[in-house]
């Protein structure tokens, strides 16, 4: 979204807690985008990060946060400043939510905020379950560059003859439930291969239960990939296997390239799936190797499914979304 702001006239910088390098980064940094970081490696709630915040909220007409630390940084930042604040929830449900004695604390660091901008219907069903009936929180669903993942070449030279990819592009982290997937690709034959693409630090923990499987050898660790249209349009079977979502970007990236998309039956995936992809109850490994299978051998069937999911894809295009955040926009300056 930065670069289409940039390409309408506005300043938009981005500032990581975590400047770590990564693919993402580069690809921002490569597009023009500004890019400072408070350190690199270390804690995203080290207590120094307030006090090194607190410049940046004085420097911009909107600070636009996401995920914990930095909503909760800049909310504290906004008692010793006037900033005008916006953050985004992107998920349906979160550890901080079992922790009662954590509310009150959550509730006021979302007063602070002009605007909270769910991803999801359900996303937003939740939180208001969660805080109470309050007026600052509105639903904008995530976008993609459609046409970059519809328009993807496949990758020469990554896969042999007659064998069958599914891929998952996700972190390795709780809420993503890729022992599911593992354990299906167990019970199908020997050419499906599964591809996971991501890091994180459960990645050991997949990597052994794929090793006591025995199917080591059939499940590649691809890590942090940029080249993430080309992998999936490489790919037969786009799945992604989760506890629970907000709305998932790679899950409506993976419904793009004209492949089918199975999900897990969870909140913020059951419902950009259901009536285009295909839906799994939640942790049954045997129904989704039923599922893949099916989709194998059944080509018919498995056209329909991957053209379901690239018109439902469609709906979910960035610049629909590039144009909702800049109301909200509009709207919050104009009541500063």
């Amino acid at each position: 979204m930065v670069p289409l702001y940039i390409a309408q006239g506005h300043q938009v910088d981005v500032l990581l807690f975590d400047g770590t390098d990564t693919p993402f980064k580069r690809q921002l940094q490569e597009k023009g985008v500004t890019v400072y970081e408070l350190g690199k490696g270390r804690s995203v709630y080290n207590p120094m990060n307030l006090f090194k915040l607190v410049p940046f909220l004085r420097k911009y007409d909107i600070v636009h946060t996401h995920n914990t630390a930095c909503q909760l940084f800049a909310a504290i930042g906004s008692v010793l400043c006037s900033v005008v604040l916006v953050t985004t929830e992107h998920t349906t449900s979160n550890r901080r939510r079992d922790w009662k004695w954590y509310r009150f604390i959550d509730k006021w660091m979302y007063s602070r905020y002009k605007k909270v901008i769910c991803i999801s219907d359900q996303a937003q069903k939740n939180l208001l379950a969660y805080l109470g009936n309050v007026s600052n929180v509105v639903t904008i669903y995530n976008g993609i560059d459609y046409s970059l993942f519809k328009n993807a070449r496949p990758l020469n030279g990554l896969r042999i003859k007659d064998e069958t990819i599914v891929t998952m592009v996700a972190g390795f982290r709780y809420q993503k439930d890729h022992e599911t997937l593992i354990r299906a690709i167990a019970h199908l034959p020997e050419n499906v291969r599964l591809w996971l693409i991501g890091d994180g630090e459960r990645r050991s923990m997949l990597e052994q239960l794929a090793r006591e499987l025995g199917i080591e050898n059939r499940v590649r660790f691809w890590g942090v990939r940029s080249d993430i249209p080309e992998m999936l349009k490489t790919s037969d079977i786009i799945v992604m296997s989760s506890h629970f979502e907000g709305l998932s970007l790679s899950s409506i990236e993976g419904m793009s390239v004209g492949k089918p998309f199975v999900a897990s039956d969870v909140d913020g995936l059951h419902e950009i799936t259901k009536g285009a992809g295909i839906l799994f109850p939640h942790g049954d490994d045997h129904k989704l190797a039923e599922t893949i299978s099916r989709l194998i051998s059944d080509k018919s069937y498995y056209n329909e499914i991957a053209n379901r999911c690239m018109e439902r894809a469609s709906h979910y295009d960035i610049h629909i979304t590039v144009e909702k955040y800049q109301n909200i926009y509009q709207e919050v300056l104009q009541n500063k």
